[in-house]
């Protein structure tokens, strides 16, 4: 194709606010930038751009022209990235940090063991821009709203029920007016749901402490210092190895823990890694016997 470099520079000059913005993002010098353009422009034989005050616009022609640049370059670039992705070994992958801390990590050694597969992990929650990150996929609770471009793939449902240490259990059990209730400022409705669900009628004013996230709410009641409401997967090795008990058990919570991804086949890497995160997950239930 004749010109691929001016309309590569155009390309990236239609997303700038100036050909000096273009210029700093390519590399090469405002002059460089005018060159390119003028000689797309002659080789089309259109304007593409318009100046409006020290902004540079894009003509009705020039609007045309930048959607089917995006096009081709997009499509370019996510066809460079499957084809890298297809000959290396490794994930780059957000995960919620509470699920990574007390599931995923201590599982990880055993996939790269069987698939030779390293997860690059980065943790956050919530919404996502994978495209925008650079990640391959993000693991989620679906308790917002989810860009409807991703592809959504179910791992396992959330189970949620009161978590508390054995000795602490031993203090309280006999006066449960005494208990503490600790609460999450990632999930602050957590017992008022948990209570509506099992009808349970517990007086949620009574003594309680808050922290800023999630993992550290679980960590208070593994040390003794109250009652949280767990989260499985999360604690199901806490529960196996006796750090926590759940005299109240569990019930559903109505979300998933889910996978993301922008591709509406997975890659050959990706599709191991939901196939396994899936077979593990669907272990790590009450109802089942080992994780």
């Amino acid at each position: 194709m004749r010109h691929l470099k001016a309309f590569h520079v155009f390309h990236i000059t239609a997303g700038s606010s100036s050909y000096s913005e273009a210029a700093g993002r390519l590399h090469i010098t405002h002059g460089a930038v005018s060159k390119q353009i003028k000689l797309l422009e002659s080789h089309l034989s259109l304007t593409l751009f318009y100046k409006q005050g020290r902004r540079m616009c894009l003509t009705q022609e020039g609007e045309l022209l930048k959607h089917y640049t995006d096009i081709a370059f997009n499509t370019l670039e996510s066809g460079v990235k499957k084809l890298t992705q297809e000959h290396r070994r490794y994930l780059e992958i957000s995960c919620e940090p509470t699920l990574t801390m007390r599931w995923l990590m201590p599982r990880l050694s055993l996939f790269f063991q069987h698939t030779g597969i390293d997860i690059r992990l980065s943790t956050a929650g919530g919404a996502i821009s994978l495209d925008k990150t650079g990640l391959s996929l993000a693991i989620r609770r679906d308790d917002f709203d989810i860009n409807p471009e991703y592809t959504v793939s179910r791992l396992v449902p959330e189970w949620v029920g009161p978590v508390l240490s054995p000795q602490y259990w031993n203090k309280v059990k006999n006066t449960p007016e005494m208990m503490v209730f600790l609460h999450s400022e990632t999930r602050p409705l957590a017992w008022k749901e948990w209570a509506t669900a099992t009808q349970q009628k517990l007086t949620l004013n009574q003594s309680s402490q808050s922290f800023g996230h999630f993992y550290f709410c679980l960590q208070a009641a593994t040390d003794g210092l109250g009652a949280a409401i767990g989260s499985y997967p999360l604690v199901v090795d806490d529960l196996k190895n006796g750090r926590l008990i759940a005299p109240f058990g569990f019930v559903r919570s109505g979300h998933h823990y889910v996978l993301l991804s922008h591709n509406e086949k997975p890659e050959p890497n990706e599709l191991i890694f939901l196939n396994w995160l899936q077979k593990t997950m669907a272990l790590c239930q009450p109802d089942q016997n080992g994780c």
